[in-house]
């Protein structure tokens, strides 16, 4: 058992002071607690913002994603040439076929049948075997018909 010492007991009659808990700095951010404290003449500190509340164009070292898809691909993608579109049309037509019927036997949609013809479309080589079994012309590499 602990021993107690053998000295008087007394009792300390100190006052505890309990303070308020400081306040949040949200509160502190609040606009009737900004204008209290500058009427009662305590110190305010402001902070201004980089750019807030500006339409100005935050400068950044991050690489715009647009200008690097630029720079790594190019700039067009190549198109079907006029000697290949005018070869589809002509040997289409000898056949006395609707581009709906070429793309009904290449199963492709007439669209694409439209695009190759137009000139709009991306050469794909797929397209045009099957073009070229159907239409018995040569489509791809050296040599034309």
């Amino acid at each position: 058992m602990p021993t107690r010492s053998s000295g008087p007991i007394s009792q300390d009659w100190e006052p505890i002071v309990l303070h308020k808990t400081r306040p949040k700095s949200q509160d502190l951010r609040d606009r009737k607690a900004v204008n209290e404290a500058l009427r009662t003449g305590k110190a305010v500190e402001t902070v201004k913002k980089g750019v807030a509340g500006t339409n100005k164009k935050v400068t950044s070292t991050a690489v715009n994603a647009r200008k690097l898809d630029e720079e790594t691909e190019p700039a067009a993608l190549a198109k079907v040439s006029s000697e290949v579109r005018l070869a589809i049309q002509k040997a289409r037509i000898e056949k006395k076929m609707s581009q709906f019927e070429l793309g009904k036997l290449i199963n492709e949609r007439t669209q694409v049948v439209q695009e190759y013809e137009n000139g709009k479309a991306v050469p794909n080589h797929m397209v045009l075997a099957k073009m070229e079994r159907v239409l018995g012309v040569k489509l791809r590499g050296k040599g034309g018909k």
